[in-house]
């Protein structure tokens, strides 16, 4: 029988479940155990795919097409485990598939409450993903704070789910806040008494306690939480901050968090081994000498969870390259401005992600000119490819009014367009081109030099792609399509002859980019950026 971790969070949001949620992951996979995950939502939508990533951060795509929470990634960069749509459950869904059965008379003709239908329905959410994944450990994180009336649902299943499955196949751990009060140089633990009140309320008593803090907890601390939260001392894990969040998994196994979830389990497995994750991850990113700065320009910027798992990519490729990457956001709509452009020239890279909509766009095309200009590594992904594609048709090849139809849809020159299959699609959520697809890489090309090989599989999320009419004629001025989807000979990965490394992609490679394993598109786009030979060039 698997076990299961539960995982709440408390006093304020943003604590941080989703990477101790991966962390715990991170040491159990250490130990020998087979992990997955499951993340609980309880906003009504059925998933992120709809909502504005200023609502939700970033939508993170599996690799069967599923739109989910940011966190999935947390958990596939930190495990082995592979995410799916089963890994990542809404109120809307759960709803969603109660009333339907209810429309189609599936109860008999029963009143439909909270408790129990609601409830089952969530239980059999998490039976699910343990039956799918045959792992040993599932984590469930409950997403919000204790005390939201939407959780209540997910957290009553979570307190049944002890008395269904038996205390010692069950662990409720509960991420909090102890703050730090300056002014008087205290640790307060009242905030975190009131968060685990408020959970015992509802019918459970956590077995661990995962303390965030500014400040390490004293002895006296520690045993003053034990006292009033009911927990072992052992138990209050102290989760003070770091400079990376890829220690925080040493920092678990530090404090024998392993071995207390172990001895809960009354497992026996394997010692730990996490002198790889810290000898290839941590150590690296600690010490590196070498820093450079790249932009990431986007229309998104101002909230950093926008492109969480960009930003996670190019700290993997600084990894793999020995330096620090600076990724630096700029907002696209201010290189619309005039001069503004010049912020470009301190930069040793360029990369444009993905969105949707016209906002921004101009400003996004300015900065690809730019670096196709000035010979910066670029490197576009998704929305970034396609604005590539745009700035080469207006400033190459003269076609001034060159467009996508998704911004002007009577241009006179749509050398990006809605696919075919989407021109009768009437709702938007979960319905453009999601998850992963083949790609033929075409040899002696750049692509076919990072990749490796001739055919990749790639994620994506998207609904419009390059025009095929417009080909022969990018092709003739210079523009290599040097990746293409063969069932139906759609371009994938697109890149330029003059220039030392000018590459675009239709797809989103950050969502298989790992610490330990970086994607090569980012790691070749890094050593680009590094390239001394290039550095000289821009001076000239």
């Amino acid at each position: 029988m698997a076990k299961f971790i539960f995982i709440t969070g408390g006093v304020i949001s943003s604590l941080g479940k989703g990477i101790t949620s991966a962390s715990i992951g991170r040491i159990l996979e250490a130990r020998g155990l087979k992990v997955s995950f499951l993340k609980f939502d309880p906003y009504i939508n059925v998933d992120p795919g709809t909502m504005n990533p200023y609502q939700h951060g970033e939508v993170y795509v599996t690799e069967d097409g599923a739109e989910t929470d940011l966190d999935l990634g947390h958990y596939e960069r930190f495990t082995s485990a592979l995410m799916s749509k089963v890994n990542n459950v809404t109120s809307g869904q759960v709803y969603f598939s109660v009333i339907s059965r209810e429309r189609k008379g599936d109860y008999l003709g029963k009143t439909i409450q909270v408790i129990p239908h609601i409830t089952d329905e969530i239980k059999e959410r998490i039976k699910k993903v343990a039956d799918t994944s045959e792992a040993d450990v599932i984590i469930v994180e409950i997403g919000g704070t204790v005390g939201d009336i939407e959780s209540l649902p997910f957290l009553e299943a979570a307190r049944q789910f002890r008395l269904d499955l038996g205390y010692e196949n069950v662990i409720y751990i509960h991420v909090t806040l102890v703050p730090y009060i300056k002014t008087s140089d205290e640790l307060k633990t009242k905030p975190t008494q009131h968060s685990v009140g408020t959970l015992r309320e509802i019918g459970i008593q956590p077995d661990i306690l995962i303390c965030r803090t500014e400040k390490p907890l004293t002895n006296e601390i520690k045993e003053k939480i034990s006292l009033f939260c009911n927990v072992q001392k052992e138990a209050v894990i102290e989760a003070s901050d770091v400079e990376t969040i890829y220690q925080v998994p040493l920092i678990f196994k530090n404090q024998i968090l392993d071995e207390i979830i172990l001895s809960h389990f009354k497992i026996i497995c394997r010692a730990s081994n996490l002198s790889i994750w810290e000898g290839k991850v941590v150590n690296p990113i600690l010490s590196s000498k070498k820093k450079i700065r790249i932009a990431l320009v986007g229309k998104y910027v101002s909230l950093r969870d926008s492109y969480k798992s960009i930003y996670e990519a190019i700290i993997h490729a600084g990894i793999a390259n020995d330096t620090e990457v600076e990724a630096k956001p700029i907002d696209s709509e201010l290189l619309d401005k005039k001069d503004n452009i010049k912020i470009l020239k301190e930069m040793r890279g360029i990369l444009v992600p993905g969105g949707f909509g016209y906002r921004g766009i101009e400003g996004k095309i300015k900065a690809i000119k730019f670096a196709r200009e000035n010979k910066l590594p670029f490197l576009g992904l998704c929305l970034g490819m396609q604005c590539a594609v745009i700035e080469f048709a207006r400033d190459v090849l003269g076609f001034k009014e060159a467009n996508s139809t998704e911004f002007n849809p009577k241009t006179r020159y749509p050398v990006i367009c809605l696919l075919e299959e989407q021109s009768k699609i009437k709702e938007l959520g979960g319905t453009m081109r999601l998850g992963s697809y083949p790609c033929r890489i075409k040899k002696n090309s750049l692509a076919f030099k990072i990749y490796r090989r001739s055919l990749i599989y790639e994620r994506h999320r998207h609904r419009y792609e390059f025009n095929n009419n417009y080909r022969k004629i990018f092709e003739k001025k210079g523009m290599v399509f040097s990746g293409i989807y063969p069932k139906k000979n759609l371009v994938e990965i697109i890149e330029l002859k003059e220039h030392p490394f000018f590459i675009a992609v239709q797809f989103h490679p950050e969502f298989k980019s790992k610490p330990d394993r970086p994607h090569p598109l980012f790691r070749e786009f890094i050593k680009a950026a590094l390239s001394d030979n290039l550095r000289q060039d821009n001076r000239r």
